[in-house]
C-alpha cells in the first residue's frame, strides 16, 4: 500500500503569490531606474559630447606654452608644471586666493546661520506666512539672468558716477567702524571683532541675496520634523531652548550640511569672488591664456580640498534618523 503525503494547496498559492509579488517590485524597480537613465541622458550627452572636451582642452592647455606662427596660427608645447609654479609666483593671486578663503570663513556661517533663522520665522503659524516666505525667496530670483546683469550695470553706473561728484570709487557705506566703536564704546572689545561686525552689516544685502535656497531646504527640513515629538518635548516640560538645541538642530542636520557644501560651492565659484574676478582679469594674449588655465585648476584643487575636508568634518557630526 503507497503512503503519500498530504498537499496544502494553501501553502503553494501562497509561496507562488509572494514569488509574483517580489518579481512585480523587481520589474518596477527596474522600470523607475530605466526611467531615471533616460531623464539623466541629455546631461550625460551633453557632458560627454561638450564639456569633456573642452576640460580636458584646458587641462592640455595648463600643461603647454603656446608659441604663435605668423598668420593668426599657434603651436602648444608642453612646459610640465611651468605655469603653475608661475601661478604660485604670482604674489598678488596667492593673496587674492588667502583673502578670499578668509572671507569666505566669515561669509559661511553668516549666511546658514540668518537662513536657519529666517526659516525658524517662516515656520511659525502666522498670518501670511507664503506671503513672507515669497518675500524673501524674490532676491534668489532678482540675482539671475537678465536682472543680475542690470543690477551690475546699474551698480557701476553709480559707482562712476560717485566717482566723478565725490571723487570715490565706491558707493557709500551702511555703517563704518566710527558707528560700531561708539555702540561698543563701554565694552571691551577688540578691534578685530568691531571690523568682523562691520563686514557683517556691510555686507547684509548680499547675505540676504545669498540666503534664499539655504531658507527654502532649512524650512523643508523643519516641515519633516512631525508634530508629535515636539508635543512629547511639551508634555515632558522641555522649555524651548532644549527642545531646538536637542530635537530641532540635530533633526535638521542633514539640512545644514547640504546647505553648507551649496553654500561654499556657491560662494567659490560666484562671480564675486575676487578669485574668479582676478583670473577672469588676466589678459588673454601672450601667456595670459595658459597662465589662467593653470590658475584656474589649482583653484579648483583648493575648491574640492576645502570641501571635501569641511564635509568630512561636518558629517561626523549629522545625525541621521532611523525608520525601523
Amino acid at each position: 500500500m503507497k503512503f503519500q503525503l498530504p498537499i496544502f494547496k494553501g501553502k503553494e498559492k501562497a509561496k507562488k503569490g509572494d514569488v509574483k509579488e517580489r518579481n512585480k517590485i523587481a520589474s518596477l524597480d527596474k522600470k523607475k531606474a530605466r526611467a531615471g537613465w533616460i531623464f539623466v541622458l541629455p546631461f550625460i550627452l551633453g557632458f560627454l559630447l561638450i564639456y569633456i572636451p573642452v576640460i580636458w582642452q584646458s587641462i592640455s592647455l595648463s600643461f603647454s606654452k603656446i608659441n604663435y606662427i605668423p598668420g593668426g596660427s599657434y603651436v602648444k608645447e608642453n612646459v610640465m608644471f611651468a605655469n603653475y609654479e608661475n601661478a604660485l609666483r604670482d604674489e598678488q593671486f596667492v593673496n587674492t586666493l588667502l583673502n578670499g578663503l578668509k572671507s569666505l570663513a566669515l561669509e559661511i556661517p553668516a549666511i546658514l546661520f540668518f537662513s536657519l533663522f529666517v526659516a525658524i520665522l517662516l515656520n511659525q503659524k502666522m498670518v501670511g506666512r507664503a506671503a513672507f516666505r515669497a518675500i524673501f525667496f524674490i532676491p534668489v530670483i532678482l540675482a539671475t539672468g537678465l536682472i543680475s546683469g542690470i543690477d551690475t550695470a546699474t551698480g557701476n553706473i553709480a559707482n562712476n558716477a560717485n566717482t566723478i561728484t565725490t571723487g570715490s570709487t565706491s558707493s557709500p557705506s551702511i555703517v563704518s567702524e566710527a558707528d560700531i566703536e561708539g555702540l561698543f564704546g563701554n565694552m571691551i572689545v577688540g578691534s578685530d571683532l568691531v571690523s568682523i561686525v562691520t563686514g557683517f552689516v556691510k555686507n547684509i544685502f548680499d547675505i540676504v541675496n545669498r540666503s534664499g535656497v539655504q531658507m527654502l531646504i532649512f524650512l523643508a527640513g523643519l516641515q519633516s520634523i512631525s508634530p508629535s515629538v515636539y508635543e512629547s518635548c511639551e508634555m515632558e516640560g522641555a522649555s524651548a531652548w532644549e527642545t531646538f538645541w536637542k530635537i530641532t538642530l540635530p533633526m535638521i542636520s542633514p539640512m545644514i550640511l547640504v546647505n553648507f557644501v551649496y553654500t561654499l560651492i556657491d560662494s567659490f565659484t560666484a562671480e564675486s569672488n575676487q578669485v574668479m574676478r582676478y583670473i577672469s582679469s588676466v589678459p588673454s594674449s601672450g601667456t595670459g591664456p595658459v597662465l589662467a588655465s593653470a590658475m584656474s585648476w589649482f583653484y579648483f584643487l583648493v575648491v574640492i580640498v576645502v570641501v571635501a575636508a569641511l564635509g568630512a568634518i561636518i558629517s561626523r557630526l549629522v545625525f541621521y534618523q532611523r525608520r525601523d
